[in-house]
């Protein structure tokens, strides 16, 4: 079989004029970048029809679960059943492009594509905020340097859209007084910034500027808060991000919509794409699907309780994604053999598919469980699992959408409309008047199945400084691995009664809640032994080795 790239670059594109007739865009409502993309910004007259379909996954392992490929297949399989389906999926960073994971744009038949331009540098939303969040952090030091404001702590950090463990902690300033207060500071990666999340929950450019205005940046002297609003640079960072706010149309394989905006992580962030996309795609579909990073145990989670509490989403039916490979490994396979033939270890490793069911019951959408399928697997471990399903009250199907495109996903399709037909209301984790403490709690042990929540001294001082700026009821980012259910990426399967070991509570008042770090978890993650940056060359003008 080609590789993604090679499959990419063999594909004629429709233009993206033709695209934007087939769905019912007026010239007023786009604007192209290049012949391939666009950018989209529909009027607020265009009522919202379609169902929305939320992908996720059990949890992850380091070679992925394939939740975009499904999302992808699934909207491809949709369009060959006859169903007008359009995709919202979040944009990939150049940490992991460059990293170990590769890119996010979906493998084999079910891509977006160009590819290359989704995962370099696209329309330019992350340099964009990458840009906003870098200015803040320069206007904060300069009004320092200034003598304008004097603050006791800092809370904002740059960030980079690169993997760099080098500049996690960092001392500007150096040199003399020409140069600034010397600072302990750092960088992040632009997923995890503020701006990012404020970006993606934000439903237009006044909610955008509200939010930026709102963010806390540090405490002054006598311990009340400065935010962007009282530094007066609000109106600089709404210029940058401006383009930014309109989300990216390019298109499928097979030619369905595609909207690919914003790029939160879920492991340390809350791992949706933009509001704006998620209802673009449904005003313009009769299904819009979406995927939420990594396990119901990070994306999902995040999803239910903050983006669709935040922006009074529902939706229909959810995905669970899962592999031979990844139960293999949860089941105690390492992982060069996990695409050996193992059923005594896949069943071993259903006690993680257990888990992520009962988690997404727990929420109330009807449950489609997809098989993503390998040419290694066997038809025994198929029928344990298709067994396991059914035992559990879910539909099951096997999804081939890497190797046949929408052809391979027409079984998942059926499923999913199958499953649309009845909504069930959606169940949220815990009262939006909980404190951060009880938020955290009930997440640890509905969710993730801990006994109990450890807090670190440093975290009792974050939420003390937390309650005293009136923020106690926010609700909750949990930052964790995304291999376990717990925050040891080592204890693989279904862990119980662990306690959950919190290290920080990080104030992000503009996007509305609270990020908590867990385990050893960083918001800058580093580069491999062998980054993936070293395969990637352009050769005859064309990029090569993309993944």
């Amino acid at each position: 079989m080609l590789s993604d790239i090679e499959i990419a670059q063999a594909t004629s594109l429709k233009p993206i004029s033709e695209l934007t007739a087939e769905i019912g865009l007026t010239e007023a409502e786009f604007e192209p970048y290049g012949r391939d993309k666009a950018k989209v910004a529909l009027g607020a007259d265009r009522k919202e029809k379609g169902r929305l379909i939320l992908v996720t996954a059990t949890s992850g392992m380091p070679a992925g679960s394939g939740k975009t490929t499904t999302s992808i297949a699934l909207a491809q399989g949709m369009k060959k059943i006859g169903k007008n389906a359009v995709l919202a999926l979040r944009e990939p960073s150049l940490g992991p492009v460059f990293g170990m994971k590769g890119g996010a744009a979906g493998g084999g038949y079910s891509q977006v594509l160009p590819m290359e331009a989704i995962n370099l540098h696209f329309t330019g939303d992350f340099h964009a905020i990458t840009s906003a969040n870098n200015l803040l952090a320069a206007i904060i030091d300069n009004a320092r340097h200034q003598g304008q404001v004097e603050l006791r702590e800092i809370f904002w950090r740059r960030v980079m859209d690169v993997n760099d463990r080098m500049l996690r902690n960092i001392v500007t300033g150096l040199g003399g007084p020409a140069n600034g207060i010397p600072t302990e500071a750092g960088f992040d990666i632009t997923a995890a910034s503020e701006l990012m999340a404020v970006l993606c929950l934000a439903t237009d450019l006044t909610d955008l500027r509200n939010r930026i205005d709102r963010i806390v940046v540090g405490l002054r002297r006598d311990g009340t808060a400065c935010t962007v609003k009282e530094l007066g640079c609000t109106g600089a960072l709404v210029a940058l991000l401006k383009d930014a706010m309109k989300p990216n149309l390019v298109q499928s394989i097979e030619g369905n919509a595609a909207f690919v905006h914003g790029g939160p992580f879920a492991n340390i962030a809350h791992g949706c794409n933009s509001v704006v996309a998620t209802r673009a795609a449904l005003k313009l579909g009769d299904y819009a699907i979406t995927e939420a990073g990594f396990g119901s145990d990070l994306g999902a989670e995040k999803f239910f309780n903050i983006k669709c509490r935040a922006a009074g989403l529902a939706p229909a039916a959810v995905v669970l994604v899962t592999s031979t490979k990844a139960l293999k490994w949860h089941g105690g396979v390492p992982l060069p053999e996990i695409g050996k033939p193992n059923v005594e270890a896949l069943k071993k490793g259903l006690v993680n598919l257990d888990a992520h069911i009962e988690n997404l019951k727990n929420f109330g959408p009807n449950v489609v469980v997809s098989l993503n399928h390998f040419h290694t697997d066997t038809d025994e471990e198929i029928e344990v699992i298709r067994a396991r399903v059914a035992e559990l009250g879910c539909r099951f199907a096997v999804c081939d959408g890497f190797a046949k495109g929408g052809e391979g996903a027409k079984e998942l399709a059926e499923a999913v409309v199958e499953a649309a037909e009845d909504p069930k209301p959606l169940v949220h984790t815990y009262d939006p008047e909980a404190t951060v403490l009880e938020k955290v709690e009930a997440i640890a042990k509905k969710v993730y199945g801990a006994g109990s929540v450890e807090w670190s001294d440093a975290s009792k001082k974050d939420y003390k400084r937390i309650c005293d700026l009136g923020f106690e009821k926010l609700p909750v980012c949990i930052a964790k691995t995304p291999f376990s259910l717990s925050a040891d990426p080592k204890a693989l399967g279904a862990p119980k009664g662990f306690a959950l070991p919190v290290q920080r509570l990080i104030l992000n008042a503009g996007a509305g809640f609270v990020v908590v770090t867990t385990g050893s978890i960083m918001r800058m993650p580093g580069l491999p032994k062998v980054p993936a940056a070293m395969n990637i060359d352009v050769v005859d003008d064309r990029i090569t080795g993309l993944a």
